[in-house]
């Protein structure tokens, strides 16, 4: 059942890749980028539970938050072009 559901995560993450490509906007391919990490944490979770290890569950949550941040931050940046605080103006805030 497991070995199913594993080739079948590699179907699907192969089809996302292809989304990736394929994709007409930077949208598109950020959410294919999105959704391979989760179907890798899938994948993590499952190659995990085959070989008896259930330490992986924690390398899973561990890349889940990792690639909910870095979703957010490639979002924040083509959105704003930037990344952390906008520019201050060094005269700012002088009388």
């Amino acid at each position: 059942m497991f070995i199913v559901a594993t080739l079948s995560l590699f179907v699907s993450m192969v089809l996302v890749i292809i989304r990736l490509f394929v994709g007409p906007s930077i949208y598109d391919k950020v959410l294919a980028v999105n959704s391979f990490g989760t179907l890798t944490v899938l994948l993590i979770c499952v190659l995990g539970f085959l070989s008896g290890r259930p330490d992986f569950l924690d390398i899973g949550l561990l890349y889940a938050l990792i690639n909910f941040i870095g979703t957010i931050a490639i979002l924040k940046f083509f959105k704003y072009r930037l990344i952390g605080d906008p520019p201050r103006d060094i005269n700012e805030g002088t009388d």
